[in-house]
Formats: structure tokens, sequence, C-alpha cells
């Protein structure tokens, strides 16, 4: 067995052991927040849309790469919309909790552009099944060296703290799919949405 396999398994054990019910388009109930979740756009925004999302998710994949730029242009670049991105584990929980630490240890300046860069190359690694190589490409395309990866993915005290994130919210928001939507605090959809259910959401949101 490989050192990274040996990581993987150990983040396995310390952030996705108890996360086995998530996955792509299952049940679910109300959203919550969580204070160390990453967000984009202005803070005072009217509307402020929180999803709920893994990387190693086809779905939010499809939505990131599809849908997302269009709604961030529109929306949260001019300040209609702000955006929260809440981490959550679907199968093979390892390498989404890889995915997650690896944005994380890439700093905020640079989280949600790694995460972009791992929904991009979600195809890749499905295809090649190679999960350490893609996630070392992203790594070192957001200036982070080897060893430094490697120590990332290690890390189990930033699992832990992943671990504590998920559970959060699937205990206490009630979110069992990816990716689930959130609006004002109200769920408006598990799974993907389009550019017209989203445009129609905002509507719904500004007017309460």
């Amino acid at each position: 067995m490989s050192n990274f396999s040996r990581r993987l398994l150990m983040v396995a054990a310390v952030a996705g052991a108890a996360l086995t019910l998530a996955s792509c388009n299952q049940g679910g109930g109300a959203g919550g927040a969580s204070p160390d979740a990453m967000t984009m756009g202005r803070a005072d925004a009217p509307v402020h849309m929180e999803e709920y999302a893994s990387t190693t998710c086809s779905h939010c994949g499809r939505f990131a790469v599809d849908v997302f730029p269009a709604f961030k242009a529109k929306y949260i670049d001019t300040g209609k919309v702000k955006y929260t991105f809440h981490e959550f584990l679907t199968p093979p929980e390892a390498i989404a909790a890889a995915g997650f630490l690896t944005a994380r240890c890439a700093g905020k300046d640079k989280y949600f552009s790694v995460i972009d860069a791992l929904f991009h190359s979600q195809e890749e690694m499905f295809r090649t099944g190679d999960a350490r190589g893609t996630l070392l490409k992203v790594a070192q395309s957001a200036g982070m060296t080897e060893a430094q990866f490697n120590a990332c993915v290690s890390d189990e005290k930033a699992a832990t703290a992943l671990n504590a994130r998920v559970e959060k919210a699937i205990k206490s928001a009630n979110i069992s799919s990816t990716p689930t939507f959130i609006f004002n605090g109200k769920k408006v959809k598990e799974g993907e949405m389009t550019m017209e259910e989203l445009d129609a959401a905002v509507a719904a949101a500004s007017k309460k």
C-alpha cells in the first residue's frame, strides 16, 4: 500500500467513517450555517444562498462547471447574493475529505479556486482512478509543494475539524444530500438547479 493510500485511510477513519449515509440525491431537511463555512459576495446582500456540496459528487460537479459561473456573474459579483459553500462528504469520502483539506491548506484567498479546479478535474479523476495524481496537480496549481500536500492530507486535526462541520450539517441542518440549496434559510432544492430555477429562487427570496 502506498503512503498516500495510508493517508487516505487515516482521513477516512477520522473524517468519513460516521458519514456513510451521505450520498448524492437522497432525502434531507432544513438548512443551517457553519461559522467557518466559506463565503463570497457582499456580506449584506439581500439574498443569502447556501450550497452543501461534495467534491466527489458528480451532480455537484456538473452544477459547478455548467451553471454556477453564470450564476456567480449575474448575482454574486453584482452584490445581489451572498454565497456560502458548506463542505459535505460523499463516497468515496476519503477522496472528498482530501479535496477539502487541500482547499483549506491553500488558504482562504485560494479556497474557491481550488474547489473549482477539483470540480473541473472530477471527470478525469473518475476516469483514470488516479485520485492522488489529480489532487496533487490541483494542489500544485495553487502553489503547494508535494511535501505540503502530503502533510495537508495527513493533518488529523484538520480532518477532525472537517468531520465536525459535516456532522453539524447532518445533525443540526439535517442535510443528507448533495447538492442542497438554501435561500434565506429556506431549503429550495436537493439536486442540481438550472439557471432558470436559480432566477426564480432569487426572485422569491428577494420578496421576503
